[in-house]
């Protein structure tokens, strides 16, 4: 990304810490539309836009109530034109605004893809102008949503020079790197996993705060590191329990961001687990786990005592019947399988 990102500036507000002793629980979805609402009372250049975020608060309500405490000039209603939101967007960051973009479903961003990637992604190496967006995108199966509404397409962006691309996987670290990302000064795609909104709690720091875009380690382990992000985190965690795979000691590692990818993370747990399986809920070919897994073939080949095993979904669209969904998208059993096999190695 260099060149073509910018590092950002001290602003003087509240960062990290700030406030973080007092905590309370909240749903992956409640901490969404905390961050969003901290940050949009803290900075007036802050501002919502997308399909229904007024009135009816959003497909999934995440800013349920703001028109009301922020009115309809900071939070917008628009028509269904994803190309004119992030194109709005842009222009509005470029004068200093501070946009965030809801796309009702990830899977809509094609239709803005030009503004996203070839706009926005390249205006400061173009003209050294700063885009501070963030486009959210509710990604993801697990729902039947269908071939229509379940994509993950972060792969596309990770491609896309000038965009940084980040999946939180716990409610803190929802809250936090949206936070973040409203402060970066580049483009930020936000993948906030639709299947998490209300299935998963944690204690949220209250207040403001942000959140690094690195990886942390989800669960410490020594024989075997799985290397997950999003919701699939939650699925390593559930599969390689200790009682799960008879004892053994697997680390579970979150990456959270994609763009920038932290490769120092990535490579100090396979030296120290030596065994290696990538867990992706995107279509296989060119994602996020490719992209991992040639990090490790090319960094840390001696240091392995097994393959690099990957489980994804594969390259099909995401079927609408719950039981082809299930068989297609990447499940505990199918984690188990393939750490068991790599232990036996």
């Amino acid at each position: 990304m260099s060149g073509t990102t910018q590092t950002p500036a001290t602003t003087g507000r509240a960062g990290g810490g700030a406030e973080r002793a007092t905590r309370r629980t909240m749903t992956y979805l409640q901490a969404i539309s905390d961050g969003l609402r901290e940050e949009m009372r803290a900075d007036e250049r802050v501002f919502v836009m997308g399909e229904d975020v007024g009135v009816f608060g959003g497909a999934f309500k995440v800013t349920d109530g703001f028109v009301d405490e922020f009115g309809t000039d900071r939070v917008m209603d628009t028509p269904l034109a994803e190309s004119g939101i992030v194109g709005t967007a842009v222009g509005a960051a470029v004068v200093g605004m501070r946009p965030v973009c809801e796309m009702q479903f990830a899977d809509f961003i094609a239709c803005g893809f030009d503004q996203l990637v070839n706009v926005a992604g390249k205006m400061h190496y173009r003209q050294g102008l700063a885009v501070p967006i963030t486009v959210r995108l509710p990604s993801g199966g697990g729902f039947s949503g269908g071939p229509f509404h379940s994509q993950n397409p972060e792969a596309w962006f990770m491609h896309a020079p000038g965009l940084k691309v980040v999946a939180p996987s716990t409610p803190e670290d929802a809250k936090g790197m949206l936070i973040k990302g409203i402060r970066d000064p580049n483009p930020v795609v936000y993948l906030e996993h639709k299947h998490l909104y209300r299935r998963v709690k944690g204690e949220v720091p209250t207040g403001t705060y942000e959140t690094d875009f690195s990886a942390r380690i989800a669960r410490e382990g020594d024989d075997l590191v799985v290397i997950a992000y999003g919701a699939m985190v939650h699925t390593a965690l559930e599969a390689t329990a200790p009682e799960a795979l008879d004892g053994a000691s697997v680390e579970v590692l979150d990456l959270r961001s994609l763009v920038p990818l932290d490769e120092e993370a990535i490579l100090a747990s396979v030296r120290k687990c030596s065994k290696v399986v990538v867990l992706d809920e995107a279509n296989a070919t060119c994602a996020a786990g490719a992209q991992v897994a040639s990090l490790i073939a090319e960094r840390a080949f001696e240091d392995l005592d097994g393959p690099i095993v990957r489980v994804a979904t594969p390259d099909v669209p995401i079927p609408f019947s719950p039981p082809l969904e299930q068989a297609v998208l990447p499940g505990v059993e199918r984690v188990k399988e393939a750490c068991r096999d790599l232990l036996a190695y």
